[in-house]
């Protein structure tokens, strides 16, 4: 569903106001006590944040692509630990139930992913299977009427929170390629599911991160996604299509607040008797900024566009994903730098989301995948 102007440029109101007033001033505890507080997330799930992109028929807001990111652009002018909070409900935790769930999944999972009441997680990473996703592991045999489910997957966003796991596990041990591969909706709190401790990040304190172990878990046969074996690592495709758009669209977020913030300390900060706003070599990082900034919005904007318009993006969410995300980690290189000594102490908050930008060049597909999904997609053109 696309929004109307009047109703989006509320909600954005509403959701700007929201980051101004109770987010940024707790930016710094959260990172302090490596948690958000329960009330934030309460206020989070009134805002129907956790169901942006689930269908309204299933209580979300079913919110368009080209919505969704406008709305991303202004909620990430805070910590990105935020929206982590949320993020795997709207986008790779609940994506691969709508887009190719049987109707009883849906109707059975969605509803309480949208309120927020259930938290999802996405589980493909393992330890030996990361930007080679298709050569993943954890193995799933019928027996039965349930799948019996053995294998490990690491840095599972959210894991320590969740209530159900999307998980990519191999039904088919003669295809080793991407083929024998099934995904499965798995409920926590299944006997045999299991979540390590959470590992401590560079950056972005308070989301949470964990392994997620399978020991012999059972899961009913009525739990593989859609239904169909075989069909897993396509879905997780898709999944990472409209995903790599709304990390893009989070990138546009922070570096926007990054960019405002070395605006007003240039302003006030004043060497040799004037700001040092007046001087060339700073305007010229400013400027680096914004241009780069502009740049990835409008490549945001143009790739979510198609997305709604039913085109295959593949490409285009590579390209913006690559380009995004390395220029929040340049944006907030040059804020270190315009900042100067403040820039690196802890009080003005600009190390940590030096540190809090530098997972986004990796997860959901490194710069280096994205590279190659761009190059492939090239080729095969």
């Amino acid at each position: 569903m696309a929004l109307d102007a009047e109703t989006r440029a509320q909600f954005i109101e509403t959701l700007g106001r929201f980051v101004r007033e109770r987010l940024r001033p707790i930016e710094a505890k959260v990172a302090e006590d490596d948690a958000i507080p329960a009330q934030i997330i309460a206020e989070m799930r009134e805002l129907g944040l956790f169901g942006l992109s689930i269908p309204e028929e299933y209580g979300g807001l079913g919110l368009s692509l080209s919505d969704e990111i406008e709305v991303m652009f202004t909620f990430c002018q805070t910590s990105p630990a935020f929206r982590s909070a949320f993020g795997t409900n709207v986008g790779i935790g609940s994506q691969g139930l709508v887009i190719d769930g049987t109707a009883a999944q849906k109707a059975r999972y969605l509803p309480k992913l949208a309120t927020g009441e259930l938290v999802a997680s996405f589980c493909l990473t393992e330890p030996e299977a990361g930007s080679d996703a298709a050569s993943l592991k954890t193995s799933a045999r019928l027996d039965g009427d349930t799948y019996v489910l053995n294998g490990t997957k690491r840095y599972i966003t959210n894991a320590p929170h969740a209530g159900l796991f999307t998980v990519m596990a191999r039904t088919d041990a003669g295809n080793r390629g991407a083929g024998g591969i099934s995904a499965f909706a798995v409920e926590a709190g299944t006997p045999g599911v299991h979540v390590g401790k959470p590992d401590k990040k560079m950056g972005q304190q308070g989301a949470k991160i964990a392994d997620v172990i399978f020991e012999d878990a059972r899961v009913p046969a009525a739990n593989l996604i859609g239904g169909i074996e075989g069909k897993g690592f396509k879905t997780a495709m898709k999944v990472l299509d409209r995903g790599r758009l709304h990390i893009s669209s989070v990138c546009v977020g922070v570096a926007t607040r990054l960019l405002e913030d070395s605006i007003a300390y240039a302003r006030e900060r004043k060497q040799f008797g004037q700001a040092i706003s007046e001087f060339q070599l700073v305007q010229a990082m400013l400027a680096d900024c914004k241009t780069e900034l502009y740049a990835a919005q409008c490549m945001v904007r143009d790739a979510a566009r198609r997305f709604d318009a039913g085109e295959n993006v593949s490409t285009e969410a590579a390209c913006a994903k690559y380009f995004c995300s390395e220029m929040v980690g340049r944006v907030a290189d040059r804020a270190v730098q315009i900042h100067g000594g403040a820039g690196y102490v802890a009080d003005y908050g600009i190390e940590r989301f030096y540190r809090d930008v530098r997972i986004f060049r990796i997860y959901e597909g490194t710069s280096q995948i994205q590279q190659m999904v761009i190059a492939r997609g090239l080729t095969r053109a």
